[in-house]
């Protein structure tokens, strides 16, 4: 079943920080892969950030099912940038008609590939060692984010394993209804459309439904609320934060400064 609850285990270094700082240490790494167009930095970052999986408490196999989809973003961008670049140097790996391709056209579209998984892993981790609540505490007491929109965002949030609940449910009854597009991509294009229709239909009365709760409950009043959870600033957040920085810095002068 879909959840958007942290995967890790609680007892991990990761899990216990605080979510503002593993989000800042997450940015830290996207500006830091960001900074270079070389493929080596992406490879380095790619290699800490896996030496350091242990210390997230999330298991190998989910971590792999979780990225699935930004491995095939990351193949994509890579693939698509090593073809179809122009102007490229280097030695002539493959000529075909319109298609050429030379070692510097790789080794563009492998630094491009190896950028979006550095960027991203950090976020995928933070995101995965880190309860929905308390990064919606952490943003409305620390950084003053509006309740209406934390809490609003929590609550959708929340919400997502309902809809892929209603997809499969969708699905099964157009089934036993007899309605199956078989194996005719058309009609399968038409089926998708229409039940993402009445997807998003549903979604809209939920999110109608949650928005006057909310009135309901206050949260347009303007006026200060308590929280049932403190969260603060720790000695270890800050520690997080500068051994993040210290380690960008050093891959920084390692891999980039010294070439």
């Amino acid at each position: 079943m879909l959840t958007p609850a942290a995967v890790a285990a609680p007892s991990a270094i990761i899990v216990r920080a605080n979510p503002l700082a593993k989000l800042a240490a997450a940015s830290l790494i996207a500006g830091l892969a960001l900074s270079s167009t070389d493929w080596a930095l992406g490879l380095t970052l790619l290699v800490i950030e896996a030496a350091l999986l242990p210390l997230t408490g999330v298991r190998v196999g989910r971590f792999l099912w979780r990225i699935r989809y930004l491995a095939f973003a990351a193949f994509t961008v890579g693939v698509v940038n090593t073809v179809f670049a122009t102007g490229g140097g280097g030695t002539v790996w493959f000529d075909a008609g319109p298609l050429h391709v030379t070692s510097s056209d790789v080794d563009n579209g492998l630094a491009l590939a190896l950028r979006v998984g550095a960027m991203a892993i950090p976020g995928v981790l933070a995101l995965a060692t880190t309860d929905p609540t308390d990064l919606a505490d952490a943003l409305i007491q620390q950084l003053r984010v509006s309740p209406r929109f934390a809490i609003g965002a929590l609550a959708a949030f929340r919400m997502l394993p309902l809809l892929a609940g209603e997809w499969r449910l969708i699905a099964m009854a157009r089934r036993a209804r007899g309605v199956d597009a078989g194996w005719n991509p058309v009609r399968r294009l038409r089926l998708f459309a229409s039940t993402m229709f009445a997807l998003l239909v549903g979604a809209i009365r939920r999110a109608t439904r949650l928005a006057t709760a909310m009135d309901a409950r206050g949260f347009d009043s303007g006026v200060p609320r308590t929280h049932a959870r403190i969260r603060r600033m720790r000695g270890g957040d800050w520690v997080l934060l500068a051994a993040t920085a210290v380690a960008c810095l050093a891959v920084y002068v390692a891999v980039v400064v010294s070439r």
